[in-house]
């Protein structure tokens, strides 16, 4: 979304300062999304997720390479001449 500005017209010295306090809501805002698409990641791997390491919690990395392992996979079943050894 774009910024908007309603009132008066801000100076460029308050600009900056106005982007430095918004900087850190908009990365608390893409971790918290980051965050949440992996755990859907790892909740669509199911059994798999369960299979590698049941009880210890995995790092993002982990659950990411899990995830691209199992579309492969599923890519080479439905299609093995897409499928490169």
């Amino acid at each position: 979304m774009a910024p908007t500005i309603t009132g008066s017209i801000i100076s460029r010295e308050q600009l900056p300062l106005s982007n430095k306090l918004r900087k850190p809501i908009v990365e608390k805002i893409r971790r918290e999304r980051i965050n949440s698409s992996i755990e859907k990641l790892k909740s669509l791997l199911g059994q798999e997720f369960l299979k590698q390491q049941p009880d210890s919690r995995q790092e993002k990395a982990e659950i990411l390479e899990m995830m691209l392992d199992f579309l492969r996979r599923q890519q080479c079943s439905q299609n093995p001449s897409a499928c490169s050894l």
